[in-house]
């Protein structure tokens, strides 16, 4: 099978230049309108240019974008520890019925349905994760972090031992946002190197852990895709020092309905819906980061919650000694609402045969593949290695042969990574399509890999000028035009 990706060039002077969009319409059939508005004179224009469009250019216009660009509805995104599933559309669908868009100001008494569905995911995912109590309203996944992390800083100052509990513990292994979300709540960072398996070295957190210990930030499976076998006694070392134990989320896509982290010995752990429950996720989209946590620290919860009266009716309330909101209202809602229909539509017995799912592909996948995989037994995700190849190089060959590539060059402990999650979604012939893209490159040499990508809309982009040469639009107030 051959892949080539929709592109559309210039023509000039009967030449076709590659590498250059034609935009279809935004430069055609324009007329210029004039425009007005209640703001201020400095922030809007006198006029604009509008493209006059028929119905057939504006859906030929976006159906030509869709081409050129590649999602989880295109092929397989094994984009590892991201979890890129394919998002149901009937979750779509629940979250664009005109009940769904009850505004959140209104009172209890004319919201119940809303607040039942928010009591009801609170429910699912503290049994999900083993917990007793979560809050709903961080954001996203870094979001959730930060909200646990607050939530720990709460409970050691009504300890009494907040000024003296100053560090967080994170493996190397660890998702960058664990280092910056601990930094941002004020807390000295202290890495944990990785053991010779990839895990835990208990030797070494017994030496970590102590009087300054606040908490000990865990994903399970970690990055690698490896269960941390010895995590109650990763526990008991945590909590015999006073701390606290943390669940990232991120990874519970191995574990649902196998196992949970409060089971484990977890205190907190934060989840992340838009990965774990396919909701959509990436390209900056919203996402919802519920924070979960054993009962000691319930008090500490962000607020609101919601909870059933003695009457069967729900209320919002807010926890004893809340850290506050974290977001607007109850957080991202449409998401939850996602979320939740996710849940509800699988059952158990869907989300054990979906994590059960994930691990299977997982291990299929690798073992069709020709590079080198240091680390295992794994779970949902594997980290090979390219090897003498530069794994960037591989990214953009696979590309290539229609597929999109695994996260490259993390975690550092396995050299030229290629991490690789395919999630539960794959049929074992898409699973067979990834493994010919991995061994059709495994065999290239490297002028072919560093010329790579070719068959894509968009060539090889500039990344470092792309994240260094910002092009910036913007207007101060009360400066003229010359000053744009």
């Amino acid at each position: 099978m051959r892949y080539d990706q929709a592109r559309w060039t210039h023509d000039k002077n009967g030449e076709s230049t590659d590498d250059q969009y034609e935009p279809l319409l935004s430069e055609k059939n324009t007329e210029e309108v004039e425009v007005e508005s209640p703001l201020p004179d400095e922030l809007t224009r006198d006029t604009v240019e509008l493209p006059g469009l028929s119905e057939p250019e504006l859906a030929r216009h976006y159906t030509r974008l869709s081409q050129m660009n590649y999602g989880v509805d295109s092929g397989p995104y094994p984009l590892g520890s991201c979890t890129m599933k394919y998002n149901p559309k009937f979750t779509e669908d629940v979250a664009a019925l005109p009940s769904a868009a009850v505004h959140h100001d209104r009172s209890d008494r004319s919201l119940q349905g809303t607040l039942a569905l928010m009591h009801g995911l609170q429910d699912y995912l503290a049994r999900i994760g083993g917990m007793d109590a979560v809050s709903l309203q961080p954001p996203a996944g870094a979001a959730g972090e930060f909200a646990g992390i607050l939530v720990a800083k709460a409970y050691h100052e009504a300890e009494g031992d907040g000024e003296t509990r100053d560090e967080i513990i994170v493996p190397d292994s660890a998702h960058g946002t664990n280092f910056a979300s601990a930094a941002l709540a004020g807390y000295d960072v202290v890495e944990l190197p990785s053991g010779d398996d990839g895990r835990v070295d208990l030797e070494a957190l017994e030496a970590a852990a102590g009087d300054r210990t606040a908490l000990f930030m865990l994903t399970n499976p970690n990055t690698l895709g490896l269960f941390e076998r010895n995590i109650e006694e990763i526990a008991e070392i945590v909590h015999d020092a006073g701390g606290l134990l943390y669940y990232d989320g991120a990874n519970l896509n191995a574990l649902l309905g196998q196992a949970r982290p409060g089971d484990m010995g977890f205190d907190i752990m934060h989840y992340n819906v838009h990965k774990t429950f396919a909701t959509p996720h990436g390209g900056g989209g919203p996402g919802a980061g519920p924070v979960g946590v054993v009962s000691d620290l319930a008090e500490f919860l962000p607020a609101p919650r919601v909870r059933e009266t003695d009457s069967g009716a729900y209320e919002r309330f807010d926890p004893e000694s809340t850290v506050g909101k974290v977001h607007g209202f109850e957080g991202n809602w449409l998401v939850l609402v996602k979320a939740y229909a996710y849940i509800a539509r699988l059952g158990d017995v869907g989300l054990e045969d979906a994590s059960a799912k994930a691990v299977l592909n997982a291990n299929y996948l690798a073992s069709q593949i020709e590079y080198e995989i240091p680390f295992g037994p794994f779970h949902h995700e594997f980290v090979a290695s390219a090897g003498d190849q530069d794994a960037a190089d591989v990214a953009k060959r696979m590309l290539d042969y229609g597929v999109h590539p695994p996260t490259t060059k993390w975690p550092e402990i396995v050299p030229e990574a290629l991490m690789t999650e395919p999630t539960e979604i794959e049929t074992k012939e898409t699973l067979d399509q990834l493994a010919a893209a991995f061994d059709a490159v495994h065999d290239e040499d490297d002028e072919t890999l560093s010329a790579a990508p070719e068959r894509t809309t968009a060539r090889r982009i500039d990344q470092t000028s792309a994240a260094r040469d910002l092009r910036l639009s913007w207007r101060a107030l009360g400066a003229d035009d010359s000053e744009e």
